[in-house]
């Protein structure tokens, strides 16, 4: 065989991170001796898996086809290892989730499969919606969970569990404690939202595209707790999951604002890419997810504080 797992590890760390010197940080070898294997697997088959351009290598076409064989191969040989090593514990699973499951639900999930899984490992990323399939798509991640929709071609879509955003106010506003609002009621309201590219926002988009025309928007945040601060201080209305309104709803800083004419289902979905060998973690986390289905994602709610 002319290649080596490690030449291997290195060719994927540089995919990641586009630059030797932080694929060597991360593998815990020298610059050198990095450059080097990614040096000898291109020699050894006298052909080219980057294109440079000064410090930053970027993935060619030959390169792009190898990755998903090369990311299956190291998932394997670590399964493997971990067999001769008689580890029962899967390996690291590298977990991505959005801005309202990562805040919310990711941190109770993983701690339920460590409890169940002692001795593994989960790296979590947080990020908007756009992001999460972006990593997920480029073999970054191994698992997305995510509140808004996909459409990426290369990752299949796993149906989780029901959302629902809802519009909230401070609790002084002149629109609280009155029922069945209408789209009229709402004209001129200043509106505080979520970023374009987060999942939040497109479904609210997508929900007051008709019933509100002429939005007036005031912020858009990257961050829920940035925006329910700024809705509780009278700066306007916003529109996020009922999943981070609980605490606020009950020490009485916010109140719900009935809109029966958007509509804000959702439902939060697992992304996997479609060429991605699904190692004994993958496995284990999908079930898992699956098992905090209606019933047990109402449990894990009940957790948060």
């Amino acid at each position: 065989m002319h290649y080596t797992l490690r030449q291997l590890q290195v060719f994927m760390a540089v995919a990641r991170h586009e630059n030797v010197s932080r694929a060597a940080q991360e593998l815990s070898l020298s610059q050198s001796a990095a450059s080097a294997a990614l040096g000898d697997l291109e020699r050894q088959f006298d052909l080219r898996l980057f294109d440079r351009s000064g410090r930053r290598l970027h993935l060619n076409d030959l390169g792009r086809a190898l990755r998903p064989r090369v990311v299956e191969l190291l998932d394997r040989a670590q399964e493997l290892e971990d067999l001769l090593r008689r580890r029962e514990a899967p390996g690291i699973l590298w977990l991505g989730a959005s801005l309202t499951i990562g805040n919310y639900l990711a941190t109770l999930l993983i701690s339920d499969y460590l409890q169940g899984n002692p001795g593994s490992q989960v790296k979590l990323k947080v990020a908007n919606t756009a992001r999460i399939i972006q990593l997920v798509a480029g073999f970054e991640l191994d698992l997305g969970l995510v509140e808004g929709p996909c459409h990426h071609p290369d990752l299949e879509v796993l149906p989780w569990v029901e959302d629902h955003l809802e519009v909230f106010s401070a609790p002084d506003h002149p629109l609280a404690g009155r029922s069945a609002l209408q789209p009229g009621d709402l004209a001129g309201v200043q509106w505080i939202l979520r970023e374009h590219g987060s999942g939040t926002r497109e479904i609210f988009d997508r929900a007051a595209e008709e019933a509100l025309p002429q939005l007036k928007i005031r912020f858009e945040l990257e961050h829920t707790e940035a925006i329910k601060r700024a809705v509780e201080s009278g700066l306007g209305v916003g529109c996020i999951s009922g999943l981070a309104l609980q605490e606020a709803y009950r020490r009485g800083s916010l109140v719900p604002l009935d809109c029966p004419f958007l509509k804000l289902e959702r439902r939060f979905l697992i992304l996997v890419h479609r060429d991605k060998y699904r190692t004994a973690a993958c496995r284990r986390f999908i079930e898992l997810c699956h098992r905090h289905g209606a019933e047990g994602f109402t449990d894990l709610q009940r957790e948060i504080p």
